[in-house]
């Protein structure tokens, strides 16, 4: 519905208008609608959508909005462009945050997406699994938590367009719902996580790997069917199934009884019914650490199973304490699945720890707790928490619950107001944090594990440090915001880091709304440092690096703040060779304010060799104008000549993060490397006694492109100690052909050892760093250096 526009067809007229004015109108109504509504309406999700919901608004909406559907529609491509556009932006963390902070406006120098698949590849190919309940969906925010949870994951990592991944689906598919709950099964879309996907090592698809915490990836190579995916699965299930007789099952009993563990038992006999060897060794790996799985051939030991009371095939729990004249105390299972077998026991065992307002301070006092908060809610969830112990307890985190309903004083000093969980650090009430990621087991666990290490803490009116004096972060959220919940585990990483030297504390905007009005809080998360007096808005990267790149250039600013007066003596003025790079923006200016953690950046990584200042146009309104500025921001590279000192250029590059602006500002950097000939390869590499580090490329070549300018970073790096040059291996073919270069750009260390060189002689160096490249040639020359003096002064 479009509001404030209203079309009156006039019900009086003699006649109806014509088709063709209908037809104009209609497309003025969805070009209104189109223009008048968010991202979020034009996908048709909430603001607090998952990534997956997204996707999957986005597919449905692809596959009927799509021009290769709608032939006759004009507008269709149009349309598909804007919905097109709003899933780019949604589904990315850090665009998300911008545009749900400045709306379109912090995005307007963003890439804009005018590019989009065919129908068959949003039918056939987009997220084949996000669709499959058994199977997990991971992306590059969740995908650490799952595979450091202690659960054995089976990760699928695909490709859309592969053809070996569409045949392998189905399969994927069945093997996912016949180990449900046994294992996790996952699959990674390296479309849409190509970096993580990168990191990991994936260079085909699809590539099946097992994880378990702590221990290398494993890696099926088998055929895929789903046996064969089943039979390696079940290899890493290491929890034993018992063979329990006369004279092992009276002190396997106790002894399990006496640690808290019952027994589930199956009876094997000639009538009846027992589980099958795989189907216990499955119920094993699903209940480790609740419950042991055994077996008894009652067959053999009729006697023993007699004193059971056991005269077929049957299958018991035998909860700690039961026993077979306490009725009720033993359960007696009427199916063989082990899906229904894992849900009657977990249902059976005895629930959480109960907390309640006496025991809760004295206990969590002394130790680490992670504790459930519930509203009298008995649902599947607070069933599945009974097994947090078991995954907890190398951890030394105890386990335990809260009711609300019964201790509702206790619930509203926390200020906890829905079900949640959370963990007390050892510290009482005063240090604990709220889990606000996703309410599944493997994502709690992983939660408990970092926040005991961490030092976040969830902030209220008491503790709120607005007058204190050491720093703190202070990241002010919602836990609908899914931009937030990404945030929280990279303030984790950031304050163990900052570990003495910074606290970090979240504050909930949706419960403390009024202190986040004070503190003018519009949009979620903006995380705020306090120093004493002063405030600092953190606008960088939703990551641990990021944040502490912000601190740090808090404490040593790598941009200068420009002024009139020291813009005309410091880049004016500037000294022979000094280049200057200057930002004038404004501070009420979306893309202005996009810009800044960027600029920061890029400061931080030209550091020693380019000065980076900024110029605030709104205060400095004339003198921005007097410079000829007329749109923010602006941003001028003053070069290191000083006759021309008001000359500059400007930079136009599409692209404003940090990588893009550093190869510009280098790039006007006198050169301080050298063109190498085949002739001139030959004297000063070959026969020369220098030490030299190459750059084998190809003008063609995108990468050597983008490695130029941080070739030349590491030639003025290494000046006086290594020279540095570059082999166009287009122009010198047979030159990087007799030096055994297959890639570009390819980086050669070449050391001078007393002796005329050989082609093959270099040293490969694989970085692309600057910083890294340096270091590595300094390591080698240390290792080298006993080497060169011990030659005798002749052969030097």
């Amino acid at each position: 519905m479009v509001t404030g526009f209203r079309i009156d067809l006039g019900v009086r007229r003699s006649r109806p208008p014509s088709l063709p004015l209908l037809f104009l109108l209609l497309i003025l109504m969805m070009s209104v609608w189109a223009e008048s509504r968010d991202y979020y309406e034009l996908l048709g999700v909430s603001r607090e959508a998952t990534t997956r919901e997204i996707r999957r608004a986005f597919k449905q909406l692809a596959l009927t909005m799509h021009p290769d559907k709608n032939p006759g529609d004009l507008s269709a491509h149009d349309k598909f462009l804007k919905v097109n556009r709003a899933y780019e932006v949604l589904k990315d963390e850090d665009l998300r945050k911008k545009y749900d902070k400045y709306g379109e406006k912090g995005l307007d120098e963003q890439q804009q997406g005018g590019r989009y698949e065919s129908w068959n590849y949003y039918r056939y190919d987009f997220g084949i699994y996000d669709d499959d309940l058994e199977i997990i969906t991971l992306d590059s925010g969740d995908f650490e938590a799952a595979v450091n949870s202690g659960e054995i994951w089976f990760i699928n990592f695909y490709f859309p367009r592969c053809s070996h991944c569409h045949q392998l689906a189905p399969t994927w598919r069945e093997f996912a719902k016949e180990m449900d709950g046994v294992i996790r099964i996952g699959a990674v879309n390296c479309g849409d996580n190509n970096h993580l996907c990168r990191r990991r090592g994936i260079n085909s698809y699809p590539s099946l790997f097992v994880y378990r915490a702590g221990q290398k990836p494993e890696k099926f190579n088998g055929e895929r069917t789903k046996d064969d995916l089943i039979r390696f699965s079940m290899q890493f299930i290491t929890t034993s199934v018992t063979h329990l007789w006369q004279g092992n099952v009276f002190k396997e009993v106790e002894s399990a009884f006496a640690s808290g563990i019952g027994w589930l038992i199956t009876f094997c006999a000639d009538s009846g019914d027992c589980l099958e060897p795989r189907t216990r060794q499955k119920l094993a790996g699903m209940l480790e650490g609740l419950v042991k799985v055994g077996w008894m051939d009652c067959t053999n030991q009729e006697q023993l199973c007699d004193s059971f009371q056991v005269t077929s095939g049957a299958t018991a729990l035998f909860p700690p304490g039961s026993a077979l004249d306490k009725e009720g105390s033993v359960l007696w299972l009427k199916t063989l699945d082990s899906k229904e077998i894992y849900s009657q026991v977990i249902s059976h065992l005895p629930d959480l720890e109960l907390l309640t307002t006496d025991s809760f301070k004295r206990k969590l006092a002394r130790h680490r707790w992670l504790v459930s908060f519930t509203y009298g809610d008995k649902s599947v969830p607070s069933h599945e928490y009974k097994k947090l112990q078991a995954f907890l307890r190398n951890d030394h985190i105890q386990v335990g619950r809260v009711d609300c309903v019964s201790d509702s004083e206790l619930c509203q000093s926390l200020y906890i107001h829905k079900p949640c969980v959370a963990v007390f650090k050892g510290l009482g009430i005063h240090d604990f944090e709220i889990h606000h990621g996703k309410d599944v087991l493997y994502n709690i666990v992983a939660f408990a594990r970092d926040s005991v290490r961490a030092h976040v803490t969830t902030l209220r009116p008491d503790n709120f440090p607005s007058d204190r004096k050491e720093p703190w972060l202070v990241d002010f959220f919602a836990p609908w915001c899914p931009p937030c919940r990404a945030l929280l585990p990279e303030l984790r990483k950031a304050s163990i880091q900052l570990a003495g030297q910074m606290k970090f504390g979240t504050l909930d905007c949706t419960i403390h709304h009024n202190l986040c009005s004070m503190y003018n809080i519009q949009a979620y998360p903006t995380t705020v440092i306090f120093n004493g007096s002063s405030m600092h808005e953190y606008e960088g990267h939703h990551s641990a690096d990021g944040i502490l790149e912000f601190i740090q250039d808090l404490v040593q600013p790598s941009v200068v703040v420009l002024d009139p007066s020291s813009f005309t003596d410091r880049v004016k003025g500037r000294s022979e060779g000094e280049v200057w790079a200057v930002d004038f923006y404004a501070p009420w200016c979306g893309p202005c304010q996009a810009l800044m953690p960027e600029w920061r950046r890029m400061a931080r990584l030209v550091s020693g060799q380019i000065m980076a200042g900024s110029v605030d146009c709104q205060r400095y309104q004339t003198f921005c104008q007097s410079q000829g500025v007329r749109a923010y921001p602006e941003i001028r590279l003053f070069s290191g000549s000083t006759r021309q000192p008001d000359r500059y250029m400007t930079y136009n590059g599409w692209n404003r993060d940090a990588h893009s602006l550093k190869t510009w500002v280098l790039s006007a950097l006198p050169r301080a490397s050298v063109d190498l000939t085949p002739d001139s390869f030959r004297s000063l590499v070959l026969f020369g006694k220098d030490h030299w580090v190459l750059d084998f490329y190809a003008p063609w070549c995108g990468p050597c492109q983008h490695f130029a300018p941080e070739f030349e970073v590491l030639a003025r790096t290494l000046k006086g100690e290594v020279r540095a040059g570059k082999v166009d291996c287009q122009a010198h073919y047979q030159t990087c052909q007799s030096a055994g270069i297959t890639a570009y750009p390819t980086i050669r260390f070449y050391p001078y050892l007393g002796t005329r060189r050989h082609e093959h002689s270099g040293e490969y160096v694989n970085s692309r760093d600057s910083n890294v490249i340096a270091d590595i040639i300094r390591q080698r020359l240390q290792q080298l250096s006993p080497r060169l003096h011990s030659k005798p002064k002749d052969e030097l």
